[in-house]
């Protein structure tokens, strides 16, 4: 289904019966990230998730940073008329998450974070020659470009992997608007979105469980670490043998965890 937001169309989802629980994914993915997770707790739950402003089928719009998702989430929220649901997020969805609470004063429930970008520092070498060099990406052939985002997702996952298990995270990025949009993501990809809000994290006091996979090669462990001292209402769990792709690595291990969190 497709809401028009102020910003963009955004592509989204509503399944399953029980109480409200909102899934954000993060970057490069797109909603589907969940797809294993979802199908396990659709009879318990009502859950929501949604591509966001320029990832998966929503539109692909020229500004997709992260000053942008927050607005986008919250004019989500009164479409959906979800009151203080349950929230969880991963990745660059953790920071449209904790920008929503405190630049927009949307209020949620219980929220669980899973490898979120939050503090500094990250954006690895990569990104940060994406940054400099956007209009170069654009212009590789689309077979390297397609081997690149197949690299890049990899990247992220502990567990052996083909390509056609990782298909339906790819496939996205593969036309000529997707291919665009892939580099656009990340150039646009700046830490002064959470800059601006650390030093006001102690403000958030729902109740958190944090899940940071142990063998995260994007945001290291000692990362989420820093995020449980930082959120005062928070507990830690570290998952052994997993990357920052849980949901690939260790989707069980999700699932336990929200039937037991929420």
């Amino acid at each position: 289904m497709i809401f028009a937001s102020t910003f963009g169309e955004i592509n989204y989802e509503i399944t399953g019966t029980g109480s409200p629980l909102l899934m954000i994914h993060g970057t490069p993915f797109s909603s589907k990230e969940w797809s294993q997770i979802k199908d396990a707790l659709k009879c318990k739950y009502e859950i929501y998730t949604y591509d966001l402003l320029g990832y998966g089928l929503s539109e692909k719009a020229e500004d997709v940073s992260l000053a942008i998702q927050n607005n986008v989430l919250c004019e989500l929220l009164d479409f959906w008329n979800l009151d203080n649901p349950d929230v969880v997020a991963h990745d660059f969805g953790g920071a449209t998450l904790l920008r929503s609470i405190l630049l927009n004063n949307c209020h949620y429930n219980k929220i669980m974070l899973i490898d979120v970008v939050a503090l500094a520092p990250w954006g690895s070498p990569f990104v940060q020659h994406v940054r400099k060099h956007e209009h170069v990406f654009n212009g590789i052939p689309d077979y390297i470009h397609k081997a690149m985002v197949q690299a890049y997702i990899k990247d992220a996952i502990y567990s052996k992997v083909t390509d056609k298990d990782i298909d339906f995270l790819v496939q996205p990025w593969l036309s000529s608007s997707g291919k665009k949009a892939f580099y656009r993501q990340i150039a646009q990809m700046d830490q002064k979105y959470t800059d601006e809000i650390e030093d006001h994290l102690f403000q958030i006091k729902n109740e958190t469980r944090i899940l940071w996979g142990e063998e995260d090669n994007w945001i290291p462990l000692k990362i989420g670490k820093q995020l449980h001292k930082k959120l005062p209402n928070s507990s830690f769990r570290a998952i052994p043998e997993s990357n920052h792709l849980m949901q690939i690595d260790k989707p069980n291990e999700i699932i336990k965890e929200i039937e037991k969190f929420f």
